[in-house]
């Protein structure tokens, strides 16, 4: 009798999978809108065009059946890895030619799928490779190493481009414009080779992912679970009110996802803190970053002890209003780096700590049924589409209220 084929040790490719999955995610997402911002464009259409890339991660429920028909997931993640990796390297390339917005916004867009697709594949190998148990064991490591991805991103990639900006190019930090494409390339090209080694690794160590026992046999087969799903999610009680919870939830942190960055690297006259983009690496995406990670495991530990439903508010409370901070910091204009960092810090500690009782909420009342995993994949889908909406009209409506107001909104709004 043939013996069950040997299974690598998760620490090989769980850590290194999530990690690049997020680098992919964040570097789409939220590194580009510093860019576009870095280049010259104004709020507005730096952040409406960096919360457009969000859609392919928001409607990714609707086409994953599709990816579960065709070959292995291992396959679809070296494959995705690859595309993604070649296609940053096309985005560092396509910088040097006249009118490259167009075309890299096309890439972005293309890689935006692509990398929704590497997430899918990704969390089926990680679920079909690995019974229940080990699952639960390795769950703290895939949710550490996914948040690696933000820190080396936002942190270490958008203090690279200040470095290389400034000191290597000679440029001046203060002036936004087409001298900031010469360290933006290089950035680009360090993604792509960290995702491309990244998939030479996966190939080597990574399992395929069995096929699961639902998996539909063919495009139809597909498309009626998906509406069978659908159904059956309409048919929950309290339904709409869930709905309206998953999408509103975020509603401030969607507000202020793009434009508190903005807001640390204008210049002062403009309303700004007018940081460098090292100085924003290190509080936004490294400190900032840190205090997510802190507050979700005392967040999680704090709904395990108490429950969700008796601090289901208190988590909403934690979410929202310490983004007073931001309100406090464009009345005042601090310039100690230490107060902005702890301003970003006390913020970001709480959005964490609130954060986990919407995945909890979503675990436990609108998830459970016969379609667990696509109905909690559409929860955190329209969060994405919160974070989109928001995302893309944030910039306008901070240029026409001036960053006190918009803050002020915020706050009324949340």
């Amino acid at each position: 009798m043939a013996s069950a084929p040997h299974v690598k040790h998760p620490l090989l490719w769980v850590p290194t999978g999530y990690f690049t999955m997020a680098l992919a995610y964040m570097t789409l997402t939220s590194v580009s809108a510093i860019m576009f911002k870095n280049l010259g464009l104004d709020n507005g259409t730096a952040a409406e065009y960096a919360s457009y890339l969000i859609l392919a991660y928001t409607i990714k429920p609707l086409f994953a059946p599709f990816v579960e028909m065709y070959k292995t997931k291992k396959f679809f993640v070296l494959c995705a890895q690859m595309v993604v990796g070649l296609g940053f390297l096309g985005v560092a390339l396509a910088m040097s030619l006249p009118n490259y917005m167009l075309i890299l916004m096309t890439l972005f867009f293309i890689l935006s799928f692509v990398g929704a697709t590497q997430d899918i594949a990704s969390d089926g190998v990680y679920v079909t490779s690995l019974d229940s148990k080990a699952q639960s064991l390795y769950c703290g490591v895939q949710s550490l190493s996914w948040n690696i991805g933000p820190i080396v991103a936002m942190g270490g990639l958008v203090y690279l481009s200040g470095k290389l900006h400034t000191e290597y190019f000679g440029h001046d930090a203060a002036v936004f414009g087409p001298d900031w494409i010469d360290s933006w390339r290089i950035i680009f090209f360090i993604v792509a080779g960290i995702t491309i080694l990244m998939a030479f690794w996966h190939m080597r160590v990574m399992p395929e992912g069995a096929r699961a026992e639902n998996t539909p046999k063919s495009a139809k087969d597909a498309m009626l679970i998906l509406w069978d799903s659908f159904v059956t999610l309409l048919q929950k009680k309290d339904i709409w009110i869930m709905l309206a919870f998953a999408f509103l939830f975020r509603l401030s942190i969607g507000f202020l996802e793009k434009i508190g960055p903005f807001f640390m690297v204008d210049p002062i006259e403009k309303g700004g803190l007018g940081l460098t983009n090292e100085a924003l690496g290190i509080v936004y995406g490294t400190y900032g970053l840190a205090a997510v990670v802190l507050g979700s495991l005392l967040g999680g530990m704090f709904v395990a002890k108490r429950g969700l439903k008796p601090t289901l508010f208190l988590l909403c409370c934690a979410i929202n209003i310490p983004n007073v901070t931001f309100l406090i910091m464009s009345i005042y204009l601090p310039t100690d780096l230490m107060v902005i960092t702890a301003g970003v810090a006390i913020e970001k500690f709480f959005f964490g700590f609130g954060s986990v009782g919407f995945m909890i909420y979503l675990m436990q009342q609108l998830a459970p049924g016969k379609y667990t995993t696509t109905h909690y994949a559409f929860g955190t889908g329209l969060m994405g589409l919160c974070m989109m909406v928001t995302g893309a009209i944030s910039g306008h409506l901070q240029e026409y209220m001036g960053y006190i107001n918009y803050f002020i909104f915020v706050m009324v709004a949340t």
